[in-house]
């Protein structure tokens, strides 16, 4: 049978908030106080600008045309108005309403050698106006820009205090980006962050039936003529239309209920407010939640309405037999799979304040609730939760489902374990201890109200036994605490009333007031006892939470699966106190491998692999307790996150009762920060491989470029050279054969240089570069050098300073004599005839410095982290665009393999290039001579 009340209705108003935190219990209710997280995000806001997003469902619905209407009313009213930007894409009409609007010149960027104008940020924000026009939000920025989105210019405008107006296409919202293309069948690169469009000020849709937009587009007011009929024949059809339209209406629907519901928690507003449909069901452990579930669902279907599914755990939770424990869980799981977001909260005694106080501050307009059938004495009792939510809920509507008493099944009796843990918990100790230690409390208790008598005339003595009561029921639990009770007031009746040492009373009144103690006592025992029991599940959940803190630290740290794996094992087993098993795809993603386990000799069976399998491949949970391949030993859940499946984690725990719903939501919980986390770490995995191929891509690209120049363009000279003179031979002098030859041969040892470079650093990517050490003299180095580059250095004049009395370096000649040449050679290939080119050496504090100094332009100071990486090449200067971009790659190599280091600059003195190669004292031939003696 089921029942709706209705109380009064709500007030109408039109605002709203982000869901609150849940609620713990017992804490005094917030109904006249404003929400503090509210009130700190309106501060906030106050000291940005204001964004207002004009919003459509599709391009040419006539967006920026309202954008600058409203714009130029706000200059009507004398606010000061600049177009930041604004794309008319050649409509008249819209070009005309930029008329009298102050426009900020654009900034030219150069890009793939065209040049795009951009949105000078930096001059609006020099110009301050009181309002900036921003077309297309979700415009990529040119490269060079100083952000990449122009979301994101946006952001620092509204930082500066100013007030923006932008529009917005629905589907370049990120959230909507896959809904989009599998209805357009069109993938929109370019989107903008959810928390972007929920942050707005102000949203207003531009709506343009789907019939008016194609309208429009036949006559050419959204674009060209052929670009217009091919959109027509894909993206503009009106079942597209229609569905965008829809989407748009819709997102905005959400957000302008998510901002009702921030406005009522800010003014502390009591909801609901009914401005929409939201169902909140409460789950109990009867045999008919399921019902309730269902009756919710149908319910939420009808209105096409959000719906919660909410379980409030108290400390009764723990003293429900596992029957009961069990239902509850699985009807939270049937609620989930109907489509319901489900709840487990902390609870007080009063139940009916929990629930209202979630629906108020989720804005909740119908309360689904179960009569449970409880004989008269229980709610007499303990009270009614249905009465409290009748009473009390203004303005929400409640709908009752009364259970028949025939319906509800004889409860079953508890485990004899659950039974114990249950009396323990509720009666307390009961050991010959707490008895003991009970009756030395009551006794001193005694002891001391006898010398309080003895020295001052106190009335109410019986007071002093309260403190022994209070202490027992806090100790050690309720029947400790009563037996304390009934043994004070036997104490007090011995030796405090008249006549004292025996249990007669004379004065009527005496006995009253002895009944009446005797009653307190039991019941402030009894409250404590409660108290004790709510504290100690405060206690546990805090201990939870701590150790779920502490757990998602570790992860962090972790970098490797089978760490990470075998952690989370140790953690689930020791929380939940359960056998766990840890299983994950392996190379082709299909077939399971146990990866983890806890006890680690723990294996599967036949039938536990086929649920674990099972639970794989369809995502849901498989194995005890479930609809699924229910006679296994163990329960399987997937390891999900939002990108998909990374594993599977299978428990089981001897004894009838498996999980409580408490336990279930902690599994649920540790399960997620294991899947977060191997997810991140296959994210990393990825993201290393992603670069290493980009990189190998880069070289791959650098090599065949370079290979294609600094190959051909020698080969080409050659050929041509002795072509010509085998053909034409006769018909040269002597000195134009002797110049043709000169150039064929300088041009095979530039080819020879380029292939030895090659060479080295294949040897030095490989590894297979080892130096073969000798001492040498710096002087022998510098000379052999320049020696080998006197070709180069002909044009040129060479200052040296490199004193005689310098250590000699245990180095490779041949591979230093190699460095030096090609820095030498790079010198003189970048600067003009008749510069010096500088070679010092000099002792700075205990190492030995080669510098190499040049007259150039210098190094471009973007290229200066970049100068010795293989195959690059300056942007800006010419330094490395007529070599290889090998050279100095290879000088580093060769460099850092004989334990130097080397470094570039340009010069502080003049313009100019500097090249430093530093060895430590570790390489000097003396030291390596004494170590060796």
């Amino acid at each position: 049978m089921a029942a709706a009340v209705r109380t009064a209705p709500p007030p109408r108003y039109t605002a709203c908030g982000p869901p609150p935190c849940p609620p713990m219990p017992d804490f005094p209710p917030t109904e006249d106080r404003p929400s503090p997280e509210a009130l700190l995000e309106e501060a906030h806001r106050e000291k940005r600008g204001k964004l207002k997003i004009f919003l459509g469902a599709a391009p040419g619905v006539g967006k920026t045309y309202e954008m600058l209407l409203a714009a130029r009313k706000k200059r009507a009213d004398g606010v000061d108005v600049a177009v930041g930007v604004v794309e008319t894409h050649g409509r008249k009409e819209t070009e005309a309403l930029l008329e009298g609007l102050e426009l900020v010149p654009r900034k030219a960027v150069d890009y793939k050698g065209r040049t795009l104008s951009e949105m000078d940020i930096d001059a609006i924000l020099k110009r301050r106006p009181q309002l900036v026009l921003v077309d297309e939000l979700a415009h990529t920025n040119a490269e060079g820009c100083r952000h990449p989105k122009r979301y994101q210019d946006v952001e620092e405008l509204l930082a500066a205090g100013l007030d923006v107006y932008s529009t917005l296409n629905i589907q370049h919202i990120e959230s909507l980006n896959d809904v989009v293309a599998r209805i357009t069948h069109v993938r929109i690169r370019e989107t903008v962050p959810d928390s972007v469009f929920d942050t707005a000020d102000d949203v207003e849709i531009v709506d343009l039936t789907p019939d008016e937009l194609i309208r429009r587009l036949h006559e050419g007011k959204v674009y060209a003529e052929q670009q217009a009929q091919r959109a027509l024949e894909n993206y503009f059809k009106t079942g597209n239309l229609t569905a965008l339209r829809e989407l748009a209406l819709r997102r905005t629907a959400e957000r302008v209920d998510e901002q009702m519901r921030h406005y009522m928690r800010k003014h502390a507003i009591q909801g609901p407010w009914a401005a929409g449909e939201r169902v909140l069901v409460c789950i109990n452990e009867s045999p008919g939640a399921a019902e309730l579930v269902r009756t919710a669902k149908r319910a939420a279907d009808r209105m096409d309405a959000d719906w919660f599914a909410v379980y409030f755990e108290t400390a009764r939770t723990q003293q429900l037999t596992a029957q009961d424990q069990e239902r509850i869980a699985q009807t939270l799981f049937l609620a989930k799979q109907l489509g319901a977001e489900t709840l487990t909260l902390p609870g007080s005694r009063r139940i009916a304040d929990d629930a209202l106080r979630f629906a108020r501050d989720n804005n909740i307009t119908r309360i689904v609730v179960g009569k449970m059938a409880r004989p008269w004495w229980f709610e007499w009792l303990h009270g009614s939760v249905v009465h409290d939510l009748v009473k009390r809920a203004s303005g929400i509507t409640i709908h009752v489902l009364a259970e028949e008493p025939k319906e509800r099944p004889e409860r079953a009796a508890p485990a004899a374990g659950t039974q114990a843990a249950r009396l323990a918990m509720w009666l307390g100790q009961t050991d010959g201890g707490a008895w003991l230690y009970t009756a030395l409390a009551v006794a001193a208790a005694t002891g001391l109200g006898r010398l309080i008598v003895a020295f001052v005339q106190l009335p109410n003595v019986s007071l002093v036994y309260l403190s022994a009561v209070l202490w027992s029921a806090a100790r050690y639990g309720l029947l400790p605490s009563l037996f304390a009770s009934v043994l004070s007031t036997l104490c007090y009746n011995f030796f405090f009333i008249e006549p004292i040492y025996t249990f007669t009373i004379a004065d009527p009144s005496q006995f009253l007031a002895l009944a009446f103690f005797c009653i307190a006592a039991a019941l402030t025992s009894t409250l404590t006892v409660r108290e004790r029991a709510y504290a100690e599940s405060a206690r546990e959940q805090a201990r939870t939470t701590a150790e779920l803190f502490a757990f998602s630290r570790k992860l962090a740290g972790i970098r490797k699966l089978d760490t990470l794996l075998a952690a989370t094992a140790a953690q689930v087993a020791t929380m939940l106190k359960v056998e766990v098993m840890l299983l994950v795809p392996g190379e082709l993603g299909s077939t399971l491998k146990q990866m983890a386990a806890v006890p680690p000799d723990a294996r599967l069976d036949d039938a536990d692999m086929a649920a674990a399998t099972w639970c794989w491949e369809h995502a849901q949970p498989t194995g005890r307790g479930t609809d699924t391949l229910p006679g296994t030993q163990r329960l399987f859940l997937p390891l999900r996150t939002g990108q998909g499946k990374v594993g599977v984690i299978g428990i089981t725990r001897p004894g009838p009762q498996f999980l409580s719903p408490s336990e279930r939501r902690l599994l649920d919980a540790l399960s997620d920060l294991a899947a977060i986390a191997v997810e991140r770490i296959r994210l990393a995995k990825d993201v290393d491989q992603a670069r290493m191929l980009a990189e190998t891509e880069k070289l791959r690209s650098a090599l065949l470029t370079s290979i294609s120049h600094d190959l051909r363009t020698p080969l080409s000279l050659i050929i041509g050279a002795v072509s010509s003179l085998r053909s034409y031979g006769g018909r040269y002098d002597d000195k134009t054969r002797e110049d043709m030859l000169a150039t064929a041969q300088d041009e095979a040892e530039r080819l020879n240089r380029y292939v030895a470079n090659l060479l080295d650093m294949t040897q030095l990517d490989a590894g297979a570069l080892q130096p073969k050490r000798e001492a040498c003299d710096v002087q022998d180095l510098v000379g052999a050098a320049l020696r080998r580059c006197a070709k180069q250095l002909a044009g040129h004049k060479v200052r040296l300073s490199v004193p005689a009395n310098l250590p000699m370096l245990m180095l490779d000649f041949v591979l230093m004599e190699q460095v030096l040449a090609n820095l030498l050679d790079n010198a003189a290939k970048y600067t003009p005839q008749g510069s010096i080119i500088e070679i010092g050496a000099s002792r700075f504090k205990f190492s030995l410095v080669i510098t190499i100094r040049d007259e150039g332009p210098g190094i471009p100071e973007g290229d200066l982290p970049r100068i010795f990486d293989k195959f690059y090449r300056s942007r800006e200067g010419d330094r490395s665009r007529a070599g290889t971009g090998l050279g100095l790659a290879i000088c580093r190599g060769f460099v850092e393999a004989m334990g130097g280091r080397i470094s570039a600059r340009n010069r502080g003195d003049r313009s100019g290039a500097e090249f430093v190669i530093e060895f430590s004292p570790e390489a000097f031939a003396d030291k390596l001579r004494t170590e060796a003696a």
